[in-house]
Formats: structure tokens, sequence, C-alpha cells
């Protein structure tokens, strides 16, 4: 379990080094990365360890090295005098800066990538404000609701009034923290716009009143004195990320504001102190300059209204992770010989028996050791219907018990548990780019340079050729072209789909790896499907053994000792089925697993072979005469049939049964519908797959496939120019998983089977493939809109700003309006995005 701290007290290498090898010899603690640049410490635990322990650890209380939460309140100042100065030397006073949060953040445009940075600032390339990423290992601690001074790291009673301790609730997130110093620097710009503006607009008033006040002079002053405010508070850092653009080279759209209005706000100030040195065309009858301190203040203010509006809206694209960590509850009830105890649930370690009541979130994985109850998992699997337990059966952290208690044994904890790999995997894949963002990259790669070469153009144009006074349209024209232009539409396209889509299947039970995954699913053609647990239930159950040669019970005694050694389904049902006949199981010698075949070893120096006819025809049986119509009569219903064989002599077989999922015919219905091959590929006998085939109205199947031949098959298939999807759920299919276009692991199979596919399905069911092709096709629709709404946008608003329609309809787009249009255009693109959050699969 990963957790992270802030410890202050930090100022060189050597506090470094000392504050790293103390926290090390802490027991349960397994790894500590200290980084003094951000007075961060990130510990790997083996069980959570106690904030207190660790001040211990570090020198107790009056220790100069403080640890502490991310989230809790800031410690009073601490005088820390640096190690590596001598005692007399100069101490330096330390107070841990809260602005920055511990965590990670990531560019909402995805510039580089997946990359991440430590802390909040601004992305250098593209100059937006970074994200933070939402995470799900912060530690909870508890107060008391009377004495907000008492704060604990597991729950209690209050030393004082003797209350219950309450969760602390983290503090404001990354997002409203954003969102509120934009909406504090907003107000602050609007104090001081709104009247710059009504000083401006007044021009239009005949016998303009405010004149009759001051003259036009002294009010282009207090026009200039209320633009500082809004220039270099409220809107500097528009600047600063333009110098930072134009010195990395990394050209975006803060390089066009700040070239725009900060051109304006300097012939303004020029303007105004030097008039003589100006041309008629730009003064005014009275023989002062046409100043512009309007359009500044009015176009920053607008485009931080435009920044304010995205900051609201990419708290909410993020909204499906955040659920998910709401799922986590903060408190579990652990049972030690008999006694209940309420603990938190960074305290719970693998084997403890926990009681869950009626109502309460199930804290971690694990299975009902005693009771009974019904689950809601629909925040997992994305299905309403409440699933009935009993014990042994699995249950999942986040999962909300019915009205029913029940003890159950921790298996998984932290990091480990579904719901943790679940927010990971969706976090991962909402900062993954798609393949038709390469597009974007070569446009946006372009696009500052030649909107800047458009705007000089443009005052060039309109000095030459435009009527009087030519400077002053020229002027007003390129600073127009220059603020309207907005590749951040295009930026923020594809990632805003993505994330919100992303954040969609995992409602829905559709765990997507990247985005390059819900591009390829939209266009997938042919669809491979395994048989046992994709198509069928995956619960397999002996339904008959025939016995031609020998006593039964012996002959199952054998082939379950046999299987008590494989993973297959297949032998997990021979083996139970054994033990509800209380047969005697033997010890086996040269076991061996033959994939895609069957099982053979020696008991007592008996070969015995369970399996295909092929694994018989391989150890050289040859005799089926005797019982091969029964088999094949069992195999025409669907039945899966292993031979027995001893010392290479067929003495019978044994008929297992695995229902067909009844969601199965419905969803390969619909993908037919979609234009979808359905395809089965199974290593079961011809006869068997024919049925199952014939049953469910398959495009086509092929039996009697082993791990190579499904590979060869897939690829034989895009060899064709077929985008195949390939779904299974074991570990002989991982290789065609790996292989085929888009590989989707049922969330019931093995690890191996979901870590070589791209989406994996938590319910393990085939429904879930018609959700995840609905899914991409309506993500990939809706950035193919963003797109559009982004390059018309551009393509429509920068002619019109440059001024091609004034010759016609005499119409101009002035700065301000630009402005406007601009800040909206970003914000429309991300509107769009969250419409997915709603959209029917």
């Amino acid at each position: 379990m990963n957790y992270t701290y802030t410890v202050e007290g930090i100022t060189c290498s050597g506090c470094e080094a000392k504050v790293k090898d103390d926290l090390s010899k802490v027991e349960h603690i397994t790894k500590v990365d200290i980084s003094k640049e951000n007075n961060q410490a990130v510990i790997i635990m083996s069980q959570h360890v106690k904030l207190e322990t660790l001040q211990k650890a570090l020198g107790g209380k009056n220790s100069k090295y403080q640890i502490s939460l991310p989230n809790s309140k800031p410690t009073s100042e601490i005088k820390a005098e640096s190690c590596c100065s001598s005692d007399k030397g100069e101490s330096t006073t330390h107070q841990h800066n809260h602005s920055n949060e511990a965590g990670k953040y990531y560019c909402p445009m995805r510039c580089e990538g997946d990359k991440t940075y430590d802390k909040a600032g601004d992305c250098p390339v593209c100059g937006m404000d970074l994200v933070k990423e939402p995470t799900s290992n912060q530690i909870t601690q508890y107060t008391c609701p009377m004495h907000p001074e008492i704060v604990e790291d597991e729950p209690g009673s209050c030393p004082i009034c003797g209350m219950d301790l309450v969760p602390m609730e983290p503090s404001d997130s990354e997002d409203n923290k954003t969102y509120e110093r934009l909406w504090h620097k907003m107000k602050i710009a609007m104090l001081f716009t709104i009247p710059i503006f009504i000083i401006s607009m007044s021009d239009m008033i005949p016998n303009n009143p405010l004149y009759q006040i001051m003259e036009l002079e002294y009010w282009n002053w207090i026009q200039f004195a209320f633009t500082l405010p809004v220039v270099f508070y409220a809107c500097w850092m528009f600047f600063e990320r333009a110098w930072k653009s134009i010195v990395n080279w990394n050209l975006n759209m803060f390089t066009l504001i700040g070239i725009g209005t900060g051109v304006a706000f300097l012939f303004s100030i020029v303007g105004m102190l030097f008039p003589e040195v100006f041309p008629a065309q730009f003064k005014t009858e009275n023989g002062t300059v046409h100043l512009y301190f309007e359009a500044t203040a009015v176009v920053l203010t607008l485009v931080l209204l435009g920044q304010l509006l995205e900051a609201k809206a990419h708290s909410r694209t993020s909204g499906a992770i955040k659920e998910l960590l709401k799922l986590a509850p903060k408190e579990a009830t652990v049972v030690v010989d008999g006694v209940e105890k309420v603990i938190s649930i960074h305290n719970i370690k693998k084997d403890d028996i926990l009681r869950v009541k009626p109502g309460e979130k199930i804290p971690v994985d694990g299975k009902i050791t005693e009771g009974t109850s019904t689950i809601d998992e629909s925040m997992i699997t994305g299905e309403p219907i409440p699933v009935d337990k009993k014990e042994e059966d699995k249950v999942s952290a986040g999962t909300i018990n019915g009205t029913k208690s029940f003890l159950m044994i921790a298996e998984k904890v932290g990091s480990e548990t579904l719901l943790s790999q679940i927010v990971q995997m969706v976090s991962d894949a909402s900062r993954s780019r798609a393949p038709i963002q390469n597009l974007v990259d070569k446009v946006a790669k372009y696009f500052v340079p030649i909107v800047v070469v458009i705007s000089v153009i443009t005052f060039i144009v309109w000095w030459q050729f435009g009527p009087e006074p030519k400077l002053v349209y020229g002027f007003v024209n390129a600073i127009a072209v220059l603020i309207i232009a907005c590749p951040c539409a295009l930026g923020l396209a594809t990632p805003m789909s993505v994330m919100v889509g992303v954040g969609k299947g995992a409602k829905l039970g559709v765990l997507i790896k990247n985005a390059e995954a819900i591009e390829k699913m939209d266009k997938i053609d042919v669809l491979i499907t395994d048989k046992t647990g994709t198509i069928t239930e995956g619960k397999p159950s002996v339904e008959k053994i025939v016995v031609k040669d020998g006593d039964e019970k012996d002959v199952l005694g054998k082939i379950a000792s046999l299987n008590q050694s494989s993973e297959h389904p297949l032998a997990t049902a021979v083996v139970n089925f054994a033990k509800t006949k209380e047969v005697a199981f033997s010890n086996v010698a040269d076991f061996d697993s033959v994939t895609g075949k069957g099982v053979k070893g020696s008991i007592n120096q008996e070969l015995i072979l369970l399996g295909n006819k092929s694994l018989m025809e391989q150890e050289g049986v040859a005799d089926f005469s005797a019982i091969e119509k029964e088999v094949i009569a069992e195999q025409q219903l669907g039945k899966t049939v292993s031979y027995i064989a001893s010392n290479n002599k067929v003495v019978g077989f044994i008929t297992i049964t695995d229902a067909i999922k009844k969601t199965s015919v419905e969803a390969i219905t619909e993908l037919k519908k979609q234009g979808v091959e359905v395809i089965m590929i199974t290593g079961d006998n011809e006869n068997t797959a024919k049925a199952v085939a014939a049953e469910l109205n398959l495009t086509d199947f092929k039996a009697g496939f082993l791990p190579q031949d499904k590979l060869q098959y897939i690829k034989d298939l895009q060899a064709q120019g077929k985008v195949v999807a390939m779904a299974g759920d074991g570990i002989n299919d991982a290789p065609a998983l790996a292989q085929a276009d888009i590989g989707i692991a049922m969330g019931t199979g093995t690890d191996v089977a979901i870590e070589s596919a791209k989406i994996t399905l938590v319910k393990g069911d085939l429904q879930g493939i018609v959700k995840a092709k609905n899914l991409s096709h309506a993500v990939m629709r809706n950035i193919k809109q963003n797109l559009f709404f982004a390059f018309i946008y551009n393509v429509v608003g920068i002619p019109i700003a440059a001024g091609v329609l004034f010759p016609i309809l005499g119409i101009l787009l002035s700065p301000m309006i630009a402005a406007l249009a601009m800040s909206f255009s970003s914000v429309s693109v991300i509107a769009n995005a969250l419409r997915l959050r709603t959209i029917k699969i």
C-alpha cells in the first residue's frame, strides 16, 4: 500500500537521508522515497502504520521533523535548523506550503501523453492548468464533532466529551481549489473591467455626460489605472504562460492571447504618453490617440471567464473516477476472538474476519465464511439486480450489502482489490491517447505560427487596401485574428471524450485499458469467442460417468486425483463431483497437462489418461469402437465428453455440461445486426461445437483448436484486412487475446487473460461486448463532433475576424467579441463530451 505524507523540516540532503533512514527502520515499512523539494514522503507499507508511530521514529513531537497527512491543517511554524550547519549557525523558519497538495497532476490536453507532474502548475507545452488525478490511497483521520482539535488515526471516542469520533472529510479537492482561485481573480477582474467598459462605451452616448465631469485625457488615465489590476494581478498568468511558450517554442493559445492583448496594452500606454509619435489616422478629433485599454481588460476578463468555466467542467469529466473512489467505505468491523471492533479500512490485513452489517459497503475483496445475503453489485458490474450470495461466494469492495449480516474473510486489501484496480485502470485509460489524436497534433504543431502569419497579413492588407483610418482597421482586425484562434478546442476534442467515455464504461462494467482500444473497438468486423466461460457459464458440472471396464468409484477416484493438479474448470468439476461421491484420492506421479487435449499421470504405476480423442491418439490408445457411438451422441447434445484410459486402454468416459449463458444468444444476435461476424473457436470436439453453434446461430465455428491454432487463425483473418476482436477467459486464450486487434477478457477469468486484453468485462458476459461496441461508437462519434466544432470554429472564425465579410456585409469582429467566442469554444467542446455521461448504451 502506498501512502503520501508531508514532512516539515527537511532543509538539505542530509536531512533527506536521515528522515529516509529513520522511517525505513519502522516495522511494516518496505520502501521510503523522500523529496526535499516539495517536503513529501511516499511510503510503501505491508500494513498501515499509525501516524504517531511515524512521528515517534522521527524523534517525537518535539523533533524538527514533523510528519503529517497532505490534507491536515498546517502545523505551527517550526524552527528548522539545518543539520549541515553548526550549532551556532543561523536557523531558518519553515512552514509547509499547502498550495500544492501532494499527488499526481496531468495536462487535460494530454500534450505529453500519460506524463504526470508532482506539483500543480501549468502545462509546459500548452500552458493549461494541470489537473489533479483522483487518488484512492488517502488516509482517513477521525475528529470529534464537538472538539475539532481532537484528531486521531483510528475510530474511537473523544477524550474530552466521550462522543464517537467521526471520519474527517478531505479538504476541498484540487478542482475546487483551482475553481475558487480563478473565481477570486474573476471577481477582481470584473470589478475593474466593468467601469473601464462603461467609460469606453460612453462615447456612443450623445453629449457624453462623462466628459462634462472630466476631459477625455483624464478618463484615459482612469482607464489605465483600472487596467493595471486586471493585467498584473487577475490575468498576469496568461502573460507568464505566453512568455514560457515563446521561450520554449511550444506555441499555444496563450501565445496568441499574450501577443494580442500585450500589443494592445503597450500601444495604449505609448498612445497616452506620447500621442505625437502616431499618425493622424490613430487620433480622435480632439487630437488624442484611440486607446485600447477597454479591449485589453475585456478580452483578458473573457479569457479568464473561459478558464473558469473550463475548470468547472473539468471536475465533471473525471466524475466517474471520483464516484468510484467514494464507493470504498472508511471503516470496517473486524472480529477478533468473537469481539467486534471498528477499525479504519487501511488497517485491514489479509485473513482478517470482518462483519458486514445490513446496508453497509463491503470494505475489501474476500469470500463469505458465515451467513447469506443479497449484494448490490451495480456499481461494479453495471447490473441493477442484486445478487444472492452464500458461504464460499466471492464479494467485492465497494458493493453494498442487503438486509442480512454476514462474516467474510479478507483476501485482497488496499490496492489489490477489484475496486482499486478498476480506479487505476480507468485513471490510466483516461490519460491515454487515441490514434485519431495524431491528426490533431499535426495540425496543432503549425496552428499558432499560421495564425500569427495570418494576423500580420491581415494588418498589411487593411493598411494597403482598407478604408480610412487604414492603420486603425488593420491594427484592430489583426488583434481580433490572434484572439479568436483557439488551438485549445482542438487539443481538448479527443481527451475529453475519452475521459468521459472511459468513466461511462466503468459504470457499465466495461473496463477499457487505453484510448486506442476505444477507437479500434468501433471498427471491428469479426469477433472470435471462446466457448467455456465466455459463451457458457464457465461453471461446468459432471452429468455422469460411464465405466465399461472396472469399478466406477475406483476409476472416478483416479481421474479426480489426476485433476487435483489441473487449473482447468473441467478439472474442478470432476474433483467436486468426486468429493460428493466420497471417493478415495490417490497420490499422482509424473503429472502432465497437455494443453488443449487433457491430462495424464501415474497412480501406483498405472498410466491414467483423461482427455479428448487427440490425447488418446497421441498416447497410442487405438480402440474406441466400444464407446464411440455413446460419446458422439452426448457431444451432439452440446456436452463435453472426456475419454478415460488406463494403461493405453479406454475404460470409459465422463460427460460434463456447461450451461450457455442466457445473454449469449441476445448478444450474438445484436452483434450480427451491427455487421460483426461472430466465430466460436474452441478446443472442444466437432460435435459439441456444432451443437452450440447451431443453438446460438453463429456465423461460423472452429473445433479442436489448440492455443497456437487460435493464434494462427487470428493472424490469417488480419492478413485478409479484418479488424479482429477476441473474447476469452483462460490462460490458453492469452496469446490470441494479445494478437487480436482488441482482446476482450472476461473479468471472471484468469489474471493472465485479463493482463493480455485491452478490454475487460467485469461480469464476464457477452452482453458486455455489445456495450463496449456501442460505447466505442458513441465515443468516436463524440470525438468527431468535437473535432468538427473545433475545426469549423477556427476555419470560419479566423477569416471573419480578419474582415472578409466587411466588403460584402460591412461586418467586423471586435477583439472583445472574438475573445468571448474563443473562450466558449473550449467550453462547448467539453460540454459536448459530457453528453456521453447520459447516453444509453
